[in-house]
This record gives C-alpha cells, sequence and structure tokens, in this order.
C-alpha cells in the first residue's frame, strides 16, 4: 500500500506490478478493443505542389484492419525483448536534485512554460508538497526512474494525475513550472528523467553514447522504447497511490518528452487524456518522401556511426531505416503514427504540432490523422480527437500550445 509521506521516510515499498499490465486494465472499460475496417478516401499528398499537401487528395488508400489490442500486445513483446532483467516494482526516498545535468548548454529561460495557467493561491511555493523518489522498473543502473512529484498539501482527496516528459538532453527538474501550475489547480504532478538523462546520466554524452551503443550491439532501445517500459511501470505505482484517482491519469510532454507519451498512450491504456507536444511525425512517411533530415539531425551521431559501418559516404534513406530497426524496431513500419495514433482512441487524444516543424512534418499526418478521425467517429467520440499545427512555427514549444495542453486536460481529466 502506498505510503502518503513515503519521500520523507526511510522505507522501501513494493509495488503490485501486473504480469501483463497491457492487457489487465483499460481506462475506457466500456468500450471494447478498436478494430476498424477502413474503406473510405482519405487525404493524399500531392507531391508536385506541396503547398496543397494538405488538401483532400483524390486517391484511395488500401488501409489495413487497425487492431488496438494487438498493437499493445505486439509492442509490449518488442519492449520486453530487451529487458535487463525484471524486478519487483519498489519505490525508494530519494533527495532534491540542487545541480540537475542538462547535456546541451543549460536553459536560460522557462518562460513558455511560466506561461500555463495558475491558480491563484498565496504562498504557493509553502503549500507545495514534494516528493523525490526512485521507482526500480527492471536490473541494472538504467532500471532505477528518478520521480519528482508535487501536489497541493492537506488534501486527502483523490486527485486527477498528469504526467509530464521532458525534452532531448533536459530533465525533470526543467519542467518545474509546468508542475508547480497543474499542481495549484489541483493536480498531481509527475515528472521523471527519461533514460539516460537527469540523475541517469553521468556525463553530457550519456544520452548519445547510449544510442551508439544500441547500433552496435542491439541490446538497449534508448530512442524512445525504453522509457515507454518504465512509463508502463510507472503506471502500475500512480494507480496504487492513495491520492490519485486511477481513471485519471493523463501524460504530456515535448519533442522526445511527446514521443514518450505518444508510445506509452498506445501501449497502456491506464493514461486516459494523452497531449504530445511537438513529437508525433510519420517516421515512414519522412523515409518515403525524402524528409527524414531534421529528425536525424536532432540525434547525429548514431546515424554518423552507422554510415561508417556501412560504408556509406553519406547517410541515405538505406542508412536512417537500418538505424531506426536496429534501435527502435517497429517505429518505422507497424508501430509508426499510422497504426499507434488510432490505437490511442477513443481516449481523448490532442496532438499538438508547428506547421512548419522540419522534425515533424504535418503532411506526415495526413493519414493518421484521417484514421484516427475516422475511428473517433466511428465509438462515437469525434471530440476527443484534435490536431493543431500552430501557423508560422517550427520545432519549438509555445505558450500557445502550453494553454492548449492545458484546456485539454482540464476538460476531460
Amino acid at each position: 500500500m502506498f505510503v502518503p509521506h513515503l519521500a520523507h521516510s526511510h522505507t522501501t515499498v513494493t509495488i503490485t506490478s501486473h504480469v501483463e499490465p497491457l492487457k489487465n486494465h483499460s481506462c475506457v472499460p466500456a468500450n471494447p478493443p478498436i478494430i476498424i475496417h477502413f474503406k473510405h478516401p482519405t487525404k493524399s499528398l500531392n507531391k508536385a505542389n506541396p503547398k496543397t499537401n494538405c488538401e483532400l487528395g483524390e486517391m484511395e488508400e488500401d488501409i489495413p484492419v487497425i487492431d488496438a489490442a494487438k498493437i499493445r500486445s505486439h509492442f509490449l513483446a518488442v519492449l520486453r525483448s530487451r529487458r535487463s532483467g525484471e524486478v519487483p516494482l519498489t519505490v525508494k526516498p530519494a533527495k532534491t536534485v540542487v545541480d540537475p545535468l542538462y547535456q546541451d548548454d543549460p536553459p536560460r529561460s522557462s518562460e513558455v512554460m511560466e506561461s500555463c495557467p495558475k491558480a491563484n493561491v498565496e504562498n504557493l511555493k509553502e503549500l507545495l508538497k514534494e516528493e523525490n523518489l526512485y521507482l526500480y522498473t527492471e536490473a541494472g543502473e538504467q532500471g532505477r526512474l528518478p520521480l519528482l512529484i508535487l501536489s497541493m498539501k492537506g488534501s486527502d482527496q483523490k486527485k486527477p494525475a498528469v504526467v509530464f516528459l521532458h525534452s532531448t538532453n533536459k530533465c525533470k527538474e526543467w519542467l518545474r513550472p509546468l508542475l508547480e501550475a497543474y499542481a495549484s489547480r489541483g493536480y498531481v504532478a509527475i515528472a521523471i528523467d527519461s533514460r539516460y538523462h537527469g540523475e541517469r546520466a553521468t556525463s553530457k554524452t550519456t544520452y548519445r553514447d547510449a544510442l551508439v551503443s544500441s547500433w552496435k550491439s542491439g541490446d538497449t532501445m534508448p530512442f524512445i522504447f525504453d522509457t515507454v517500459w518504465d512509463l508502463i511501470k510507472l503506471g502500475d505505482y500512480l494507480t496504487q497511490r492513495e491520492d490519485i484517482d486511477p481513471t485519471r491519469i493523463g501524460i504530456t510532454g515535448e519533442s522526445l518528452g511527446g514521443m514518450h507519451a505518444w508510445f506509452a498512450a498506445a501501449a497502456d491504456t491506464r493514461f486516459s487524456v494523452v497531449v504530445p507536444i511537438i513529437g508525433v511525425q510519420g517516421f515512414r512517411w519522412a523515409l518515403e518522401n525524402d524528409k527524414w533530415q531534421g529528425r536525424v539531425d536532432s540525434i547525429k551521431a548514431v546515424f554518423e556511426e552507422a554510415r561508417i559501418d556501412l560504408g556509406k559516404s553519406a547517410i541515405d534513406k538505406e542508412v536512417v531505416e537500418k538505424v531506426w530497426d536496429r534501435i527502435a524496431p517497429g517505429l518505422a513500419s507497424s508501430f509508426d503514427s499510422p497504426y499507434t495514433i488510432p490505437a490511442i482512441a477513443p481516449r481523448p487524444l490532442l496532438i499538438v504540432n508547428g506547421a512548419e516543424d522540419p522534425r515533424c512534418p504535418l503532411a506526415g499526418l495526413e493519414i493518421p490523422q484521417s484514421r484516427a478521425s475516422k475511428i473517433f467517429e466511428e465509438a462515437h467520440f469525434p471530440e476527443n480527437f484534435k490536431l493543431i499545427a500552430q501557423p508560422g512555427i517550427g520545432h519549438q514549444m509555445t505558450p500557445l500550445m502550453v494553454k492548449e495542453a492545458s484546456d485539454w486536460f482540464d476538460k476531460f481529466l
């Protein structure tokens, strides 16, 4: 059983973990697994005139059956395939991080996150309860998942919770303005360090080195998938806390964190409201349309290493595809957005991107958007799905995105 003030104790608590966590629960139990046959026109790309890429084309797409339960089962099998060893899910107290590690230049400002709506609470800092914990999700050094949890003191009622996920090279402490804002409004706000970041890093090259190592050895999945495993285990923990309503757990993140939120929600239905920010993209579409460069540049070291190993003079489509298949199997095929975005339905899903984002090209979302819209309509929840592409914005989170995410959680969670 959860100890409410665990962060102030020296107790180690063992948490009950589902043997098959993706099959034994659902945040929308009234709805059966989503299995939809598509026989309708969808948007197609006008390659001759990119300006019309977002207009409805005349071609029809041969769309396969989307079986969300089967996708989740397959994805869990892939996640299990590279685990270092399963351990009892335990939680231990940790200390506040005074000097967090950033793997790029330390951020100067968090003005965008500071714009998040807050409740008008006097002496908010004094009224916040802070917990620093370690959750053990598997054997080995990376199996220790650091948590930062903020909530308001003095309430015994179960509250909704939101999990926040940071972008590449940052850490959970960077997200504190968002945690404080949501906590002030009655949420339990949780941030984690993703794999090879924050307390799980030892230098400014830890994440880069892990990506290269994964390409070389193929025994880990540091890009997205290993952190998704942690988030499934986090779901085990959060649903057993006495201060959290287990049916009201949301998840969001920025960039890499947006990808973590997207794939965790596709894998685990306990995340009942989902808002990936500048994270959703079409990996296969990018390969087929020569638009992979923006994403590749964000983690270029692993692709350069693969280029050398493959005897190439430059990074090309073949190099990119082989890297994805090696470090995140299925990322550009069976787990890509045309399959895993519809698998989130009918849970409320808001996708927020920049219309000019080179890492998440908007045209690459036409098929997943079309498929998801159809599934939400078939499930009689069309209002539960929305995609916002902010005009003139590239790969950056904006105050508008923060506000839209906040409003979405307030509406549905």
